[in-house]
C-alpha cells in the first residue's frame, strides 16, 4: 500500500491582533470575513491553537502554511505598514516555533514603502525563517508590475524563495462600472454585485491580469529566477493562454507567454475542488508545477444552498486529492513534494539553527 500522502496546504489565512488595531485604525470595515467580532468564521480567522488544529485535522491537512487575509498590510500608509508587517512576522515566526510540525508562514510585506519591502522579505527569510512572502497584488494605486517593486523581486530570486500572490477588492472605479446596479443593496457593489466583484469572479481577473502584466511588462525576463505561486486554478489566465499567447509576440516577449507559467509560476487550486480545473490546470503547466492550498477559513463548511465546489471541511480537503485522476508520485508531489523542492533550503536552514524568530513576549490571539 502507498504511503500516506502528506498535505502541506498553502494558502491558510490568519488574522493577527495587530493587524485588526492597523486595520481599524485606517478605517477597514469590522466585519467577520476580516476577523472582527465574535462569530465563528472570524474566531477561526484569529485561532492560531487547538481550534485551527482540529479544523486542519477535519480537512486532513498536515501543515498549515498561514498568511495573513487579503490584503495584509497592503493597504496601509507606508509609515504604518513598515511596522506592522515586522511585528506580524515576528509573531507568525513564534507561532510556527511554538508548532513546526503543524505550521509555516508566509512573511507580511509592506509594499507600501517599497525601499522597506525587500528589507523585509531579507529579513523575515534570513532571521524568521519563512520561506517566502504572500502578497495581494495592487498597493494603492500601483499594480504588481510597478518598476518600485523591482527590488523586491530581485530579493525573492536570490533568495530563491517563492511570492504567493492573493486577490483583492478591485479599484472603485470597476466596482461601479461592472460591479454595480444590482437591486439587492444600496448604493454601488453591494449584495449580489459585491459577491460577483469579490470571491464571485472579480478578484481573480483582477489578479489574473496583474501576472498578464508581470510578464509583458518584463518582470521575468529582468528576473527569470523569479517563482510566483497562483492561487483559484491560475487566478482565470490559464484557461486562455492558448488565445492570450499571440501577445507573446505583439509585446516582443523574450519566450512564449506560456513558458512563463511552466518555469515561473506554481500553481493552487485555493479551495475549490474541482476536479476539471484541476485536470485542466495539470495539461497546461505539469502536476510538477502543481501545489496545495484550501483558502481556510473561507472555504470551510460553506455549501451554500449545496454548492459542492467550495467546501474542504468533513475530510473532503484530503480525499479531493487522494482521489486525483494521477498516479501517486504525483500526487504526493502536488501534497507536498514540489513545496519541499521550491522552499527546503530555507527549512534546512532553520533546522541547522542557523537562523530562527528572535524570543519575544507576544500575544499571538490565541
Amino acid at each position: 500500500m502507498p504511503d500516506k500522502i502528506k498535505i502541506v496546504a498553502l494558502e491558510e489565512h490568519v488574522v493577527l491582533p495587530s493587524l485588526l488595531d492597523a486595520w481599524a485604525r485606517a478605517g477597514v470595515p469590522r466585519i467577520p470575513q476580516l476577523g472582527f467580532g465574535d462569530e465563528p468564521f472570524a474566531r477561526r480567522l484569529r485561532d492560531v491553537g487547538e481550534a485551527r488544529l482540529a479544523d486542519m485535522d477535519d480537512q486532513g491537512i498536515d501543515v498549515a502554511v498561514l498568511s495573513l487575509a487579503s490584503p495584509g498590510v497592503q493597504n496601509l500608509a507606508p509609515e504604518d505598514a513598515v511596522g506592522v508587517a515586522r511585528e506580524v512576522n515576528d509573531t507568525l515566526a513564534e507561532i510556527v516555533t511554538g508548532r513546526p510540525d503543524r505550521f509555516q508562514a508566509f512573511a507580511a510585506i509592506p509594499t507600501a514603502a517599497p525601499e522597506a519591502a525587500a528589507a523585509e522579505l531579507e529579513r523575515a527569510v534570513t532571521r524568521l525563517g519563512l520561506p517566502g512572502a504572500m502578497l495581494y497584488g495592487r498597493t494603492g494605486d500601483k499594480l504588481a508590475d510597478a518598476p518600485e517593486f523591482d527590488d523586491l523581486y530581485a530579493t525573492a530570486e536570490r533568495l530563491r524563495v517563492p511570492l504567493h500572490f492573493h486577490p483583492q477588492t478591485p479599484v472603485p472605479e470597476v466596482l461601479k462600472a461592472y460591479y454595480s446596479g444590482f437591486d439587492d443593496g444600496d448604493g454601488p457593489a453591494r449584495g449580489t454585485g459585491m459577491g460577483l466583484a469579490t470571491a464571485g469572479l472579480g478578484w481573480y481577473y483582477d489578479l489574473g491580469v496583474q501576472y498578464l502584466r508581470m510578464i509583458f511588462s518584463g518582470v521575468f525576463d529582468r528576473h527569470p529566477g523569479l517563482q510566483v505561486i497562483a492561487g483559484h486554478w491560475g487566478e482565470v489566465v490559464l484557461f486562455y493562454l492558448d488565445h492570450t499567447g499571440v501577445m507573446a509576440h505583439n509585446a516582443k516577449l523574450e519566450r512564449p507567454l506560456a513558458d512563463y507559467f511552466t518555469r515561473n509560476f506554481w500553481v493552487c487550486g485555493s479551495g475549490t475542488v474541482s476536479e476539471r480545473y484541476m485536470r485542466w490546470t495539470s495539461e497546461v503547466v505539469g502536476t510538477e508545477r502543481m501545489m496545495y492550498s484550501t483558502d481556510y477559513p473561507y472555504t470551510f463548511g460553506t455549501r451554500p444552498g449545496g454548492f459542492p465546489f467550495l467546501d474542504t471541511a468533513g475530510g473532503v480537503a484530503r480525499s479531493f486529492l487522494e482521489q486525483a485522476p494521477f498516479t501517486h508520485e504525483e500526487k504526493a508531489a502536488i501534497g507536498s513534494g514540489n513545496w519541499e523542492k521550491l522552499t527546503g533550503h530555507v527549512r534546512a536552514v532553520t533546522a541547522r539553527g542557523e537562523h530562527g524568530p528572535a524570543r519575544r513576549s507576544a500575544s499571538t490571539g490565541r
